[in-house]
């Protein structure tokens, strides 16, 4: 691709003053340069990629893209255009390069601190189930059918995004579903993608060591219902928002959207009211902007069905009709580390769930404990939870409260302790648990051992949460990931074997 076309799309460059130069690729990271490259410098949050500029001209970058030019060897030969933020120019270029795939797909963003991977899944069944196939990126992993790519965060920067949308285009795609985090909207990843549907499921204390606030945690969540529906070219284009959180009811959405609510209050557009529910079924009504519908979800918790009437939105907004987007929904069969049931013949609810923010894990616990309470059971409920190193440590006693909360007995351990002393991230969590309460708790650090030796005390009956990593088949320590998946774990302690 010449440069002239690559740049063509970032304002204010005449095209006459830019070389004539082939492009081979672009790149944020100096060490996977090739010669003809555009190496473009990132302002990162640990490392100044600027200071790397001379590592890509060594690899063969042609041309540069900076904030700061001064920080250009005076001996380069090369292009070098100046722009106030490399991170938006990074995601224009990017996209761009691919040939702006998101224009010709149906894209659907989910933000939220919760729910975002359920609610993808959920909006990818519905779109395939109406011959649309349908992509998904986010934080289990990316595919499409029957394709699979490894996932190293929910949403990928612009250059491996963008890769990712070729891909899946050139592979028959139609739609995608991508989980937006509150970082890539902060970091531009996203805004060249045109979205069709933006969906807001909720915001709860999460990323704090990030965003400081949760006020600029919000503003973050806020560009995707203004700064990208303002420029996307898509129409019509949808904004579905759960108004039962208090953030969702503050989200301001751009003009050009078609604005629906969706919530338990009687006021949203999408209104569900819960008939029944156990460990593995939802009974529901829902009440849309074209019918009222009966809806079976092969799921539990009220969590789970707001995610679901979340995704029939997105189905709708796609003018699927309603009857295909329940029929998708009632044939779901769930997301890797959601509520994830670990089957046993020891008569014991054993669930993995990935929740680790004190809000999340009150939404499982929730769940369990309202199905135990239909049941009229008298079983224990055992939560198994730790706290990530390197991350928000404000919310660890939360943490603690919320699983003392809902919880028979609480067994706190180590999740992916990283750079931290795992011992010294237990003690902050402990400072959520009173006098009172220590009874109830018990801290074994070792993980593996925490699952097993709470598998091996519970009764016949008894409800066992593990939370925390959920999908992960990985725990980092140091920084080093060693394998570690709950599931296999706790499977291997149900079947007695070490």
């Amino acid at each position: 691709m010449k440069l002239q076309h690559l740049f063509s799309t970032i304002p204010g460059i005449p095209g006459h003053v830019l070389p004539d130069i082939e492009v081979t690729g672009v790149f944020n990271d100096a060490r996977k340069v090739i010669p003809g490259g555009v190496f473009i410098a990132i302002r990162g949050v640990k490392v100044d990629g600027h200071t790397f500029i001379p590592d890509a001209i060594s690899k063969g970058a042609d041309v540069l893209v900076v904030e700061d030019p001064n920080q250009v060897p005076n001996n380069f030969k090369g292009f070098v255009l100046r722009v106030e933020n490399t991170r938006e120019a990074l995601d224009i270029i990017a996209s761009h390069y691919q040939g702006d795939p998101a224009e010709e797909l149906f894209c659907v963003g989910v933000t939220g601190t919760n729910g975002k991977t359920s609610v993808t899944y959920m909006v990818e069944s519905i779109l395939n189930h109406a011959n649309m196939p349908t992509g998904v990126i986010g934080t289990v992993n990316h595919h499409l059918l029957e394709q699979v790519w490894p996932s190293d965060m929910t949403t990928p920067d612009p250059i491996y995004l963008q890769q990712r949308l070729r891909e899946f285009k050139d592979a028959g795609a139609q739609a995608v579903a991508i989980e937006v985090s509150s970082h890539a909207l902060h970091q531009y990843r996203v805004d060249s993608i045109p979205f069709n549907t933006v969906i807001f499921t909720n915001l709860t204390r999460d990323h704090l060591d990030y965003h400081e606030t949760m006020e600029k945690y919000f503003e973050s969540k806020q560009r995707l219902f203004t700064d990208l529906l303002w420029k996307t070219e898509k129409h019509p284009c949808f904004a579905i928002i759960n108004i039962d959180d208090k953030f969702g009811r503050r989200m301001h959405v751009a003009d050009p959207a078609v604005l629906w609510t969706y919530g338990s209050d009687k006021s949203a557009d999408l209104h569900f009211k819960i008939k029944a529910m156990d460990f593995a079924l939802t009974t529901f009504d829902l009440k849309t902007p074209i019918g009222t519908v009966e809806v079976r979800l092969p799921m539990s918790g009220t969590h789970n069905v707001m995610n679901a009437v979340a995704a029939i939105g997105a189905g709708l907004s796609a003018s699927i009709p309603l009857e295909t987007c329940v029929a998708a929904i009632e044939k779901f069969t769930g997301v890797p580390g959601r509520l994830q049931s670990v089957p046993n013949n020891k008569e014991l609810s054993v669930f993995v769930d990935y929740a680790h923010s004190p809000d999340a894990l009150e939404n499982v616990l929730t769940a369990l404990t309202n199905v135990r309470e239909s049941l009229q059971s008298s079983a224990k409920i055992w939560t198994i939870f730790g706290c990530g190193g390197d991350r928000d440590k404000g919310k660890r006693p939360l943490m603690a409260e919320m699983a003392l909360k809902f919880s028979d007995s609480v067994v706190v351990t180590s999740d992916n302790p990283r750079t931290e002393e795992p011992q010294a991230i237990i003690e902050d969590i402990l400072k959520g648990i009173g006098p009172e309460d220590k009874d109830r708790v018990t801290v074994l650090a070792d993980r593996k051992e925490a699952i097993h030796a709470t598998i091996h005390k519970a009764q016949a009956g008894d409800v066992i949460l593990i939370a925390g990593k959920g999908h992960e088949d990985y725990q980092i320590i140091g920084t080093t990931k060693f394998p570690f998946s709950d599931v296999q774990v706790a499977e291997q302690a149900l079947q007695g074997r070490v």
